[in-house]
């Protein structure tokens, strides 16, 4: 897509749409019902179990059993399909979010107003892409810059994140897990 190609607001929730689908979604030809409850993001999150964890936690030993442990049972939190349903619904909030904060720099001037005589303003409205990159650009610097955070505030306090950080206290809170 050419930077001078033009976005309403629509056509940038679509296209950012897409590109979630084509990051977070496992490929159609999966059949195990394990691998298609399984984001690709984990892959990004941590690598796969077939690169050496030694390799993967910056030249640990197998003498380093403990470090070994908790990077083997952070990947299995990690593609568990509970995690992922948590990290899709937090995923859906900062996009969303993210859209309505780029609505502001798609709302009609009074001279769009007054040539189309009725304006839907997500969709009359359209910015080249080499002016949307540098606003989102900045969305995410403010989101991520915010002290307090708003967005990290609103994530915290969704239900299904508050049950999951439950759901893991607890796992690792037993005793038996203690003495692990």
């Amino acid at each position: 897509m050419s930077l001078k190609h033009t976005l309403s607001l629509l056509d940038l929730d679509q296209k950012l749409r897409e590109i979630r689908t084509v990051i977070e979604q496992p490929a159609e030809t999966s059949t195990s019902e394990e691998s298609r409850s399984q984001s690709l993001l984990c892959c990004y999150m941590m690598s796969d179990e077939e690169n050496p964890l030694a390799t993967q936690a910056c030249g640990l030993t197998e003498k380093d059993i403990a470090t070994i442990k908790l990077l083997n049972e952070t990947r299995d939190m990690l593609e568990s399909p509970d995690f992922n349903r948590v990290l899709s619904s937090c995923l859906n909030r900062g996009f969303s979010r993210l859209l309505d904060n780029m609505a502001e720099f798609f709302r009609p001037t009074e001279q769009d107003i007054g040539d189309s005589g009725s304006v839907n303003s997500l969709s009359s409205v359209s910015l080249p892409l080499a002016k949307i990159i540098p606003i989102i650009n900045g969305q995410i610097h403010s989101v991520c810059s915010e002290t307090p955070s708003h967005f990290v505030q609103d994530l915290l306090t969704m239900e299904q994140v508050k049950d999951f950080a439950a759901n893991v206290y607890e796992a690792f809170s037993t005793p038996q897990q203690l003495e692990k």
